[in-house]
C-alpha cells in the first residue's frame, strides 16, 4: 500500500532543470525517481491505482512513458502496448498525425489485440495534452475501449486536461 509519505518523497526526487532543452523551458528529470525502486514502485502504484480491474493492456508512450506503462503492465499482470514515434514499429501500423507547438508529428501503434480490449494510457507528463489527445484517437481508430489515461505529471497551466476534453485522467503529481 502506498502511503502520502512514498508519494511525497517520490516526487521529491524529480529534478527541475531550467532551461533545457531551451530557454524558458523547465525540464522535469525523472531519472532519480525511476532509479529508486521504491520511488518507483511508489509512482506505478498510484498511477494504476483508480482503474484496477478496468484495463486489459497497458499503453505506453515514447519514450519515458515506456518506464511506467512497462511497469504497471507487470504489477497488474496486464499485456502492454508501445506507442511509437513514426517509422519505429516493422509491420502494418495505424496512425494518427497531430499537431505541435511547432509543427506536427505522428505516433503509430500495432493492432495486436481484439476490438473492445481495455486499455490503460500512460506517460510522464501533461503538458499541452496533443499527444494524449492523439493517442486517444489511434485507440479509438484501433476499436479498443480506453479504460483511462494516467500520467506521473501535469504541467496545469499549459491546458492540457483542457485539451483531453473531459476524458478520465488521473495525475500523480502537479504544479
Amino acid at each position: 500500500m502506498t502511503s502520502q509519505n512514498d508519494l511525497a518523497r517520490a516526487e521529491s526526487l524529480i529534478l527541475e532543470i531550467p532551461d533545457y532543452p531551451s530557454d524558458g523551458i523547465v525540464f522535469r528529470d525523472i531519472t532519480p525517481l525511476i532509479a529508486d525502486g521504491e520511488a518507483l514502485r511508489a509512482t506505478v502504484d498510484a498511477m494504476i491505482k483508480p482503474f484496477e480491474g478496468t484495463f486489459d493492456v497497458v499503453a505506453g508512450l515514447e519514450a519515458r512513458g515506456f518506464l511506467f506503462a512497462s511497469a504497471a503492465a507487470y504489477a497488474s499482470g496486464a499485456g502492454l502496448m508501445p506507442i511509437r514515434k513514426a517509422g519505429k514499429l516493422p509491420r502494418p501500423v495505424v496512425k494518427v498525425e497531430y499537431s505541435l507547438e511547432y509543427g506536427s508529428a505522428v505516433i503509430e501503434a500495432h493492432g495486436d489485440f481484439a476490438p473492445g480490449t481495455r486499455v490503460l494510457i500512460l506517460d510522464d507528463v501533461l503538458a499541452t495534452g496533443g499527444t494524449l489527445v492523439a493517442a486517444h484517437d489511434l485507440m479509438n481508430q484501433l476499436g479498443y475501449e480506453i479504460a483511462g489515461t494516467a500520467v506521473l505529471f501535469e504541467i496545469e497551466e499549459l491546458g492540457g486536461r483542457e485539451a483531453l476534453g473531459g476524458r478520465e485522467l488521473h495525475t500523480v503529481f502537479s504544479n
